[in-house]
């Protein structure tokens, strides 16, 4: 049975398991031992009991191997800790199209059986697929990464997925909470920190470490037309022409007119096949080329506009910020900001005229 050094820390458990993100669990780790501590001793104060003691935990307790290689030692057990103050399910590298690992059945039990005992439940990024598998989340708005909130609406329609979110307090008292991407961990800890200790601690956290929230939310870091896979080849065909013929007046009607069904037909062969309607389709190509455009060029934003296929600029600029998030303008500006090397041989910007990237 671990025990806890301090009676003042908050014990937290971080759940170990061979699929989780070895940087995501370690900076977890990390940072929660730092709270309360790295700041006094930058500036020479006396240093108090941490605030967290974070422990990380598996089923078995033996040592694992992320999937990067790296070779974990947990703590402990899950079962050495029966109700921990926190609980916490870093990043986990899944499979969309897989069934979850069965190991995580016991596991989700022990989160559950925590929870209904008084333990605060968060997850970051993909985590909330095991925090999913609870039920806790049944009925509940949650976020996950972006590339995984689609997966997540089909194995639990019960949950309201906010895929513009960062983060989700859920739950009576909040005390379910689930992060956006990989790098949410930190919206999490500075949330958890404030939430407990204060927001003076959570500034501190801020400042050594040098992160800030983001306030803007997960929209503009996401690829807005994710890869599905079906089997349906007059509709790959569809998309295959699509990709390279996106900005012409009305595309949908010409691809239905090309794939010799009735318009009404082919809208709903298209929505169950790729899970977008045609001009949802449409629409996400558009404006995921226009991102493109707007990292790797100064062309205007107008002549952007026409270039995807929008007679008015304004009309453009609605739907850009609806779908990113941001304006064009500040989309611009945040990439501008990580252009600081300059590029040599192939670009490594997958367009969204690819046909691999629209095959599936």
């Amino acid at each position: 049975m671990l025990k806890s050094g301090n009676e003042s820390s908050m014990i937290t458990a971080v759940i170990g398991t061979p699929e989780a993100s070895a940087s995501g669990t370690m900076a977890i780790l990390d940072v929660l031992t730092a709270v309360g501590r790295s700041w006094e001793k930058l500036h020479g104060e006396e240093v108090s009991a941490p605030c967290f003691q974070p422990w990380l935990l598996s089923l078995d307790g033996a040592p694992y191997r992320h999937p990067n290689g790296v070779l974990t030692q947990p703590h402990g057990k899950l079962e050495d800790v029966s109700s921990p103050e926190i609980i916490i399910i870093p990043p986990l590298i899944l499979d969309l199209y897989a069934p979850l690992p069965e190991s995580y059945g016991a596991i989700a039990d022990w989160i559950k059986a925590a929870y209904e005992k008084g333990s605060v439940v968060a997850s970051v990024c993909s985590g909330a697929l095991l925090l999913a598998r609870t039920g806790l989340l049944d009925g509940e708005e949650a976020t996950t990464h972006w590339g995984y909130c689609d997966a997540m609406a089909r194995r639990h329609p019960g949950i309201r997925i906010r895929k513009e979110r960062i983060l989700v307090p859920a739950g009576p008292g909040h005390r379910i909470i689930t992060a956006g991407g990989g790098s949410s961990w930190y919206d999490l800890l500075l949330y958890l920190t404030a939430r407990f200790h204060g927001p003076d601690k959570a500034r501190q956290v801020a400042k050594v470490y040098l992160v800030q929230a983001h306030d803007e939310g997960q929209l503009p870091y996401a690829g807005l037309v994710a890869k599905r896979q079906h089997e349906d080849h007059l509709i790959a065909e569809a998309q295959l022409w699509l990709a390279d013929f996106y900005a012409q007046s009305n595309p949908v009607a010409a691809m239905a007119a090309r794939s010799g069904l009735t318009e009404r037909g082919f809208l709903k062969r298209f929505k169950r096949a790729t899970g977008f309607s045609p001009m949802e389709y449409v629409q996400t190509l558009r404006i995921e080329e226009a991102k493109h455009l707007l990292e790797t060029t100064d062309i205007a934003l107008d002549d952007i506009a026409e270039q995807i296929g929008y007679v008015e600029p304004a009309s453009f600029r609605r739907l850009f910020r609806k779908m990113v998030g941001i304006s064009p303008s500040a989309y611009r500006r945040r990439q501008a900001a990580l252009a600081f090397a300059p590029s040599s041989g192939r670009s490594a910007s997958l367009r969204t005229t690819d046909p691999e990237f629209v095959r599936k």
